[in-house]
């Protein structure tokens, strides 16, 4: 019987989907019956819907499927469960740039349209993710596939918060936080985006209580903090402020704070 030859050149289209939808047909990373005690799993750090994937989630992926191959080759009961992130606020904002493009907002398309917007993005950005996942020939367990904002999975996340609470591992508390003025919420720091700006030194006199013609020159960049001030720290061995007494007169003000010797 007389076969085809080799095609000269590899053609990834060609075989990759051919071998990728063999694989998912017949369920091949779905957890063997096997009765092996040895199990071995991972949950995927699930992609933002913000989009698509991008060559780190390539790499980041592809050491996740090199492990879990691995771990199924050496006789592992092995899961690898796949899924998707809401993103939170990254999200939403990816919808309302594309409602800028089309002439509108969301205070126009009002709460309840927006939020049928935003799930119709998470629809179409997470069929591609899941999408491109397969096409890389991840093995994962694709009869379960996760986001984030399942309801099941929510109402575990609420109960483990509640039970941290109640174990006063969770408590409220006042911290600096990062604000969008347009959002009207809070960001995370991954949330933000970063600038570098040509910046200013400002140099403020301090007078010393006891001698009010001679100064301590303090450089900062945050000239508006000086009413918080609450020290100055020295060098110990700075001889050129041994003569003088351990306070200083803070400016604009009539109050006087502490010259502290900081060892370095």
């Amino acid at each position: 019987m007389s076969q085809s030859p080799l095609d000269k050149t590899y053609n990834p289209t060609q075989v990759e989907t051919r071998w990728g939808s063999y694989w998912i047909e017949h369920q091949l990373f779905q957890p063997s019956a096997s009765t092996s005690d040895t199990h071995y799993s991972i949950v995927i750090p699930p992609p933002n819907v913000t989009g698509s994937l991008h060559i780190g989630h390539a790499l980041n992926n592809t050491l996740q499927d090199i492990l879990i191959r691995w771990r199924r080759m050496q006789g592992y009961r092995t899961r690898w469960v796949p899924g998707t992130d809401h993103a939170g606020i990254a999200t939403q904002n990816v919808v309302e740039r594309q409602l800028k493009q089309e002439g509108t907002s969301r205070e126009t398309l009002g709460r309840e349209g927006f939020i049928q917007r935003v799930w119709e993005w998470r629809q179409q950005s997470g069929d591609t993710i899941i999408g491109q996942l397969k096409q890389l020939g991840a093995s994962c367990d694709w009869s379960r596939i996760f986001f984030t904002m399942d309801q099941d999975l929510s109402i575990a996340v609420r109960e483990v918060f509640v039970q941290l609470y109640q174990e006063d591992l969770i408590y409220r508390g006042e911290r600096l936080i990062n604000w969008c003025p347009r959002c009207l919420t809070a960001l995370s720091d991954i949330e933000v985006e970063h600038e570098q700006i040509k910046g200013k030194l400002y140099y403020i006199r301090y007078p010393f209580t006891d001698r009010s013609d001679r100064h301590l020159v303090v450089a900062t960049t945050r000239p508006e903090t000086l009413l918080g001030d609450t020290a100055v720290a020295v060098h110990p061995e700075d001889s050129r402020y041994q003569q003088f007494g351990v306070s200083v007169d803070l400016p604009l003000t009539i109050r006087k704070i502490l010259q502290s010797e900081i060892p370095f």
